[in-house]
């Protein structure tokens, strides 16, 4: 009967250890299925990367056929340079176009908040980030066509 008992719990054992592994290299496979690149954790290289580059967007159907002899549309104001400033309260991006910089989004770190945005466009803009660490004001200039964090007044 000891025998019996004994090669009982050392089956349930056994299974118990393959049933922990199965479960192990499932939640591993699903796990790498769900934090892959596309959802994951993303460096602020890779996140700059991205806001820089700037999004396609379709053309607007024409109102009519241009005559032959008519001039081309000039660049229209989503034209401008775009940039990204980065600050410990958040993150934002800008560009310049002919109205002067608008701040296209921004985006307060964590454990802050926006407590002010000025979105544009004007000859200056700025957004408010506050938080723990304090209050972080971003405020930029088109300077030659570029935006540009500056000093505030």
């Amino acid at each position: 009967m000891r025998r019996r008992s004994l090669l009982a719990v050392a089956g349930w054992l056994v299974t118990a250890a393959l049933a922990t592994l199965v479960g192990v290299a499932a939640i591993r496979l699903v796990g790498e299925s769900i934090t892959g690149t596309p959802g994951g954790v993303r460096s602020q290289e890779e996140v700059e990367r991205a806001l820089a580059t700037p999004a396609s967007t379709a053309a607007a159907p024409s109102a009519g056929v241009p005559s032959p002899g008519a001039p081309e549309p000039t660049g229209s104001a989503g034209a401008g340079a775009r940039r990204v400033f980065a600050t410990t309260g958040g993150t934002a991006v800008a560009e310049c176009g002919p109205g002067g910089v608008r701040l296209v989004s921004w985006a307060p770190a964590q454990d802050y908040r926006v407590a002010d945005a000025d979105r544009g466009p004007d000859d200056d803009v700025e957004v408010t980030f506050v938080g723990p660490g304090g209050e972080y004001e971003l405020k930029v200039q088109c300077v030659g066509g570029e935006p540009v964090a500056g000093a505030d007044d």
